[in-house]
C-alpha cells in the first residue's frame, strides 16, 4: 500500500462482551458479578490483535454521558501515556465536513445538486471520458461520478500540494466510469473537485469556510483544517505511525504535510468532537431537512466497503450486528486510522488506533470496538 494512499473501510464486527466473577465478600457473603468495559477489552485486544502502538476514543451513552479510553502508548519512544481525547488526523471524516459546507450552499440557493461542475468550474474538468458538463455535484457527493482516484497516482512524492494539482493528477488518466452509468467507486478526486467548487462560489478557501460553517458554531474548539505547509498537530496529540505491512517497523510520521488529501481527508480533530459533530449532523444541526435527507439517501457501496454498507452524499450507513444501522464515515490516513458512528437513538462512538490500518483485517478489528460500543 502506498504511504499516501488515503482510503475508507467500514466494515463491522461481532460485540464480544465478557463477565467476570468476583468473590463475595466476608462481611456480605454475597455473590457480586462485575461486567469488564467491552469497549476497554476491544481496545486492549486491538492493540495485541494488530501491534497498533496505541488508541483512544469516546463514547456518548443513551443518557448524554461521554466517557473517553486509551489504551497502549502515545509516543513509542518515549513511553508517554495516550492523551485523552487527543488530537488525530482524521482522514476522509474530512469529507463528511466537505458535504455538509456543499449542501449548505444548496439550501441557501448558491449551489444546484444535479448542476454540472462546468456551471461552477466551467472549461476546468475534461480528460479522457471526463465532461464537466456530464458530472454534478451530486455525482461528487455520491461517488458515482467515474472520475479517476488521484491518490492511486501519488506515489511518495512526499511536498505540499495545491488542490488543482491534485485534479490535474486525476485529469491525466481516462474516466472509470461514465456518470451517467452512476457506477459507484471510490475516488478521493470527488471531494477535492467538491472543494474547489466550494471555494469558486464563495471566494473563500475551504478551510474558512468549514470554520465558519461547522467549527464554530458547534463548538469544537480542537477541530481544525491545516493552514498550508503546516506539517505539525497542535496541542496534545498522540504520535502517529506508518507500518508498510502487518509486521513491518513502526515509522513515526506524525509530522506530515496533509495538503495531498486536502478536501477529502486534511482536517485534525479529537474523538468526542468528531463525535459531536456527526450527532449534530444527525439531529439537524447543520442542515434543513430536504437536504439532510439527501444526504442521507444511499446508493450500495463496493469495495472497500463490506456488503450491506450504503453511500449517500458524504455520509456512510453500516449495519450493526445487534440490528439496526449506525452513520458515519471513516478515515484511514498515514499515522492514524479512525472510525466514528451515530446511531438513531443518541449513542455515538469514535475510535483511533495510531497506525494506518495495513490490511482490512486490521481494520476490521477497528470497526470491531465500534460495534462493540453501540451495541452494549
Amino acid at each position: 500500500m502506498s504511504r499516501w494512499k488515503a482510503v475508507t473501510l467500514v466494515v463491522t464486527a461481532a460485540a464480544l462482551v465478557a463477565t467476570a466473577a468476583a468473590p463475595a465478600t466476608a462481611a456480605t457473603k454475597a455473590a457480586t458479578t462485575a461486567r469488564p468495559d467491552a469497549v476497554q477489552q476491544r481496545l486492549d485486544a486491538l492493540l495485541a490483535e494488530t501491534g497498533a502502538p496505541g488508541a483512544l476514543g469516546t463514547v456518548r451513552s443513551l443518557d448524554g454521558r461521554t466517557r473517553s479510553y486509551t489504551a497502549g502508548v502515545g509516543d513509542v519512544a518515549t513511553g508517554a501515556a495516550v492523551p485523552k481525547d487527543g488530537r488525530v488526523r482524521v482522514g476522509s471524516n474530512t469529507k463528511t465536513f466537505t458535504a455538509v459546507v456543499v449542501l449548505q450552499l444548496v439550501a441557501q440557493g448558491r449551489l444546484e445538486l444535479d448542476a454540472p461542475v462546468e456551471r461552477y468550474l466551467p472549461g476546468v474538468v475534461r480528460g479522457d471520458g471526463i465532461d464537466g458538463n456530464r458530472i454534478t455535484l451530486r455525482h461528487l457527493l455520491q461517488q458515482t461520478s467515474g472520475l479517476p482516484n488521484y491518490t492511486l497516482h501519488l506515489g511518495d512524492d512526499v511536498r505540499r500540494y495545491e488542490p488543482r494539482e491534485l485534479l490535474d493528477i486525476a485529469l491525466r488518466y481516462p474516466a472509470d466510469a461514465a456518470p451517467e452509468d452512476h457506477k459507484w467507486a471510490y475516488s478521493n478526486t470527488n471531494y477535492v473537485l467538491a472543494g474547489l467548487v466550494v471555494e469558486a462560489v464563495t471566494q473563500r478557501s475551504l478551510g474558512q469556510e468549514i470554520e465558519r460553517r461547522i467549527v464554530r458554531p458547534l463548538g469544537l474548539r480542537h477541530t481544525y483544517f491545516p493552514a498550508p505547509g503546516d506539517a505539525t498537530i497542535r496541542g496534545a496529540h498522540p504520535h502517529g505511525y506508518y507500518r508498510e505491512s502487518a509486521d513491518g517497523p513502526l515509522v513515526d510520521i506524525t509530522d506530515m504535510d496533509p495538503s495531498w488529501a486536502w478536501a477529502a481527508g486534511q482536517l485534525v480533530s479529537t474523538p468526542s468532537e468528531l463525535g459531536r459533530f456527526f450527532t449534530a449532523l444527525l439531529d439537524g444541526e447543520l442542515l434543513p431537512p430536504a437536504q439532510l435527507a439527501e444526504m442521507r439517501t444511499t446508493t450500495p457501496a463496493g469495495e472497500p466497503f463490506a456488503a450491506g454498507t450504503g453511500y449517500g452524499l458524504g455520509l456512510v450507513s453500516t449495519p450493526l450486528s445487534c440490528g439496526g444501522e449506525y452513520w458515519g464515515h471513516g478515515g484511514s490516513i498515514p499515522g492514524y486510522e479512525t472510525r466514528v458512528g451515530v446511531t438513531a437513538d443518541g449513542r455515538a462512538a469514535t475510535v483511533t488506533m495510531t497506525v494506518q490500518a495495513p490490511d482490512k483485517a486490521a481494520a476490521r478489528k477497528l470497526e470491531g470496538v465500534i460495534d462493540a460500543a453501540l451495541c452494549r
